[in-house]
């Protein structure tokens, strides 16, 4: 029997408003980012909160954004929780690990220019504006798949799991030893960008880690999108930038084959389940 005086909660799958408010609130930081360090990546000591060198880091940055925009334009449009809970705790890891970042090297930054105080109060508000969305509207998912939904198999949620650990094994160097991972990066980094560069590996690790636990493919085409379209930004940014790699370097080809790699394994995941959902909507 519920308790009195606290709320019943129906697991009917419901977004709440604040859930959507707060995905119209992060979209335009995300929509002028991109434009600012993908079209400009060589102005960003006129244009943006702090100084950021070489070209590719900035694009790199800009394409996790283009991959924000996809997913929160896809919250705003959504129905139902269960299609966009996978994007929540990576988001909030990716802007805390920003947020540390800015602390960590507040020195670096442009404190008077106008992008300073925007990152600023993305980055010192996201981490929990999201966590605490995610935590109360997560009790409205009833852990059902849709009328018409198929699971993932148990072997690709593994390897996607496997490869999200990985992932988060890079972040986390990244930001606790960027020192020695400056050493062997395919371009130049500073303790800055590194710990940058972590929250950009901690983001797609953390979203296979969360499709390794829910099986639905409902839970995971929204945000498996939205990593696709990030990456292929990536490396159109890696081939604009290309005289930044160390191309004497295996970890330049390193970096690129396994994006490569990657973007083709998440796009045959994706030809996959939609036939397989397509074929269960036909018997």
């Amino acid at each position: 029997m519920p308790v009195d005086n606290q709320p019943v909660v129906v697991r009917n799958d419901q977004i709440y408003r604040e859930t959507k408010w707060l995905a119209l609130f992060i979209l335009p930081f995300l929509i002028v980012a991109f434009v600012l360090l993908f079209i400009w990546p060589d102005r960003t000591d006129k244009t943006f909160a702090w100084t950021i060198l070489p070209s590719m880091t900035p694009m790199m940055l800009a394409s996790a954004y283009i991959g924000g925009v996809y997913f929160f334009t896809g919250v705003i449009l959504a129905k139902q929780w269960h299609h966009i809970k996978v994007g929540f705790l990576p988001v909030t890891a990716f802007a805390s690990i920003l947020g540390v970042a800015t602390m960590l090297h507040w020195d670096r930054f442009n404190h008077s220019h106008v992008s300073f105080f925007a990152w600023t109060a993305l980055y010192f508000t996201a981490p929990f504006l999201v966590a605490v969305i995610w935590l109360r509207n997560r009790v409205t998912d009833p852990g059902l798949n849709d009328p018409q939904d198929v699971n993932i198999p148990v072997g690709w949620r593994g390897v996607m799991g496997v490869v999200g650990v990985i992932t988060i094994l890079i972040s986390g160097l990244l930001f606790l030893r960027p020192d020695s991972m400056i050493a062997v990066w395919p371009w130049q980094l500073s303790p800055l960008t590194a710990r940058v560069v972590s929250a950009m590996f901690v983001l797609p690790g953390l979203v296979g880690l969360g499709i390794a636990v829910d099986s639905r493919w409902s839970s995971s085409r929204l945000i498996l999108q939205s990593q696709a379209f990030s990456i292929i930004f990536i490396l159109i940014g890696a081939v604009r930038a290309w005289d930044d790699f160390n191309q004497s370097s295996p970890a330049s080809y390193l970096f690129m084959g396994g994006l490569a790699l990657l973007l083709i394994g998440i796009v045959a995941v994706h030809l996959f389940m939609e036939s397989l959902l397509h074929r269960s909507e036909g018997t």
